[in-house]
């Protein structure tokens, strides 16, 4: 048999394809990082991460951030944009914001707020809350603030309030009567606002954000509605406030093509509005920078056919060309990249608590005096390697379905159905393992991977960690953390603790093709075995619902450093919700339900059925999971 390898293991996993420069396979067969994109000789063993993790006490399912990466990403971009424009000798500058929707976890703000500074890089904001909160962490006077979404008098007004406050707070208008209410308020207030115009894209984007652009879009103005906006603006004497034109054509753009298009139709509008007279500062490109989940470099849904570097000249050099060709000055770039600063950055790590398999069925399957003339041809067909596979399967499916036929009318009994399950999936096991799939598999006999996969029950939520790929099938990259210098030998689906079929992962990244299952390592007693669900950073994070009351995972947030041992340190480590406060946000008082719980143990103690000592043992207990993890204590 050929030897595995760390190639064979990059080759099943893809982490390099997929870990854009961040992830890889060690060869002591453990996930390395190299979160610092100007030190890439410094690494990370994984393992060892966890391995102090556990050491600290930390209890698993926990979130890692890497927050190197995320500073790496914040300058990759920054740094990319300023190059391009410096080659291709245009004349505006890159101004971009970081959507907080993406990611509104206050330490993920101000580590990209940190690595941002030196770029101007500013914040934007969809809703009230989240302007809140960039009023407050977006203190620099040179970065922009764009506010999108709709708006009532409060948001208006909060945004003034920036502006009294020397920040470059520009109001996208999403619809007509938002300046309607902004013209007013801002006469009262004695404030001149920034204003940008939203504008419906003609080009239609591909994929599962593709309602994002077009006529029937959610958000934006049309060109009638942003031409009378233009006149009204022109009426109040007030034109001049209009400072930026924005455009979104969807999240994780696949095409570049795609990209080039809607680049194009923007510029274009956008020298036409200057040409008008509109004294317009800034274009902004919206969000849609994608990243590779699934290592293909495809037009697939979780790919992108383009890197970084194609994406930022496509917008630099598109821009220049239209404006050259109308004769405008060259606008001031925007972007609103958000899953590219963030997915890789963070990672869901957890262990496998058990393994659900139908080959794993222990029961006696001997012949005995009288038994049904099912069980008997089934156990002939457990001994018939010669026959053809198709025909031993298609017999043992055809004997399965006539016996449960069979104890549905009283016919067999408990014991003859499970001897006959015992052999139905000894025999599919043993038609698989005959099958040289390398050459020629039998078109019925494809599932048999499928059917005989194991399920690995894995200690967190999908509905909490993984939202996506629940609501809109999204794929992110499952790998284990270590014992990749091993072959794993068995297929498995990825089922959470979550008290719902829905609770598991469906595809997984096989190669260069998706898979309904995954080859993983055999679980041995007593030695943990841990995974890795990686680009969790984007929407992840803050997307997880509390199904099944399963609260927020702890988070531990990791740094590079040369000088400590394995070249990290854990900064800091924030505690994941305890049972009690998912509790208390579904309305219940803890307090009452300990006093209720206590008062029951308290009676039985009276009863003389609970000694005082066990009772009071057994109120502490009750107390100590109220304060404890929501997830399984293994």
């Amino acid at each position: 048999m050929p030897t595995w390898t760390i190639e064979d293991a990059e080759e099943l996993y893809g982490v390099r394809r997929w870990g854009a420069g961040y992830f890889s396979i060690g060869d002591n067969g453990n996930i390395q990082i190299a979160p610092n994109h100007r030190l890439p000789d410094v690494t990370i063993d994984m393992q060892e991460v966890v391995d102090e993790i556990i050491a600290e006490g930390i209890q698993f399912p926990a979130v890692i951030r890497f927050h190197d990466i995320l500073r790496s990403q914040v300058e990759i971009l920054n740094e990319t944009f300023a190059d391009t424009i410096e080659k291709a000798d245009y004349q505006g500058r890159y101004t971009g914001v970081f959507p907080i929707k993406v990611n509104q976890m206050r330490e993920v703000v101000e580590e990209i707020m940190d690595a941002g500074e030196p770029y101007d890089y500013g914040l934007e904001a969809g809703s009230k809350p989240e302007l809140m909160a960039v009023l407050a962490y977006n203190d620099n006077p040179n970065a922009l603030t764009v506010l999108n979404g709709y708006k009532d008098e409060d948001y208006l007004t909060l945004a003034l309030l920036g502006r009294q406050l020397g920040r470059k707070m520009i109001i996208v208008i999403e619809k007509y009567s938002e300046l309607e209410m902004l013209i007013p308020l801002a006469k009262k207030l004695g404030v001149e606002p920034m204003i940008g115009l939203r504008s419906k894209m003609m080009v239609r984007s591909l994929g599962k954000w593709a309602s994002s652009s077009g006529d029937g879009a959610k958000f934006g103005l049309s060109i009638t509605e942003i031409l009378n906006i233009i006149e009204r603006l022109k009426q109040e004497d007030m034109l001049h406030c209009a400072k930026l034109l924005h455009f979104h054509i969807g999240s994780q753009l696949s095409d570049i093509r795609k990209i080039k298009e809607a680049v194009s139709e923007a510029a274009r509008l956008y020298a036409k509005l200057v040409q008008l007279g509109v004294p317009l500062e800034y274009l902004d490109i919206g969000g849609g920078l994608g990243i590779d989940y699934d290592g293909t470099s495809s037009t697939t849904d979780s790919s992108r056919n383009y890197s970084t570097e194609e994406y930022v000249a496509d917008v630099v050099y598109g821009v220049k060309q239209i404006c050259d060709l109308e004769k405008v000055a060259h606008p001031n770039l925007v972007s609103e990249s958000g899953r590219a600063i963030t997915a890789h950055h963070s990672c869901v790590v957890t262990n496998i608590v058990g393994e659900i398999k139908n080959t794993g069925k222990q029961f006696d399957t001997s012949a005995s005096e009288g038994e049904h003339i099912i069980v008997t041809n089934m156990r002939e067909l457990t001994t018939a390697n010669d026959l053809h596979p198709q025909e031993r399967y298609n017999d043992a499916a055809g004997f399965k379905e006539n016996a449960y036929e069979a104890f549905k009318l009283g016919i067999l009994s408990l014991e003859e159905i499970a001897k006959i399950d015992t052999m139905y999936w000894q025999i599919l096991s043993e038609i698989q393992k005959s099958l040289d799939h390398d050459s020629f598999v039998f078109q019925e006999l494809e599932k048999l991977d499928d059917m005989l996969a194991s399920q690995y029950l894995c200690n967190f939520s999908i509905f909490q960690s993984a939202a996506d790929t629940w609501a809109i099938g999204q794929v992110l990259p499952i790998v284990p953390i270590s014992r990749l210098d091993e072959k794993p030998e068995v297929r498995c689906s990825i089922v959470d603790i979550t008290c719902d079929s829905d609770g598991k992962l469906r595809k997984y990244i096989e190669g260069t093709e998706l898979s309904d299952n995954i080859p993983m390592h055999a679980l041995h007693k007593d030695q943990p075995y841990h995974v890795g669900l990686f680009l969790t950073g984007a929407y992840q994070d803050v997307m997880g619902d509390m199904h099944n009351l399963f609260g927020r995972l702890t988070e531990v947030h990791v740094y590079c450093h040369d000088d400590e041992p394995g070249d990290f340190y854990i900064e800091e480590v924030v505690p994941g919700t305890a049972a009690e406060k998912v509790l208390e946000t579904m309305q219940y008082n803890t307090d009452y339900m300990a006093k209720t719980v206590k008062k029951s143990i308290d009676r039985l103690v009276r009863k003389g059925q609970i000694a005082p000592r066990e009772g009071v043992k057994w109120t502490d207990y009750y107390e100590k999971c109220l304060a404890g993890s929501t997830y399984l204590k293994v």
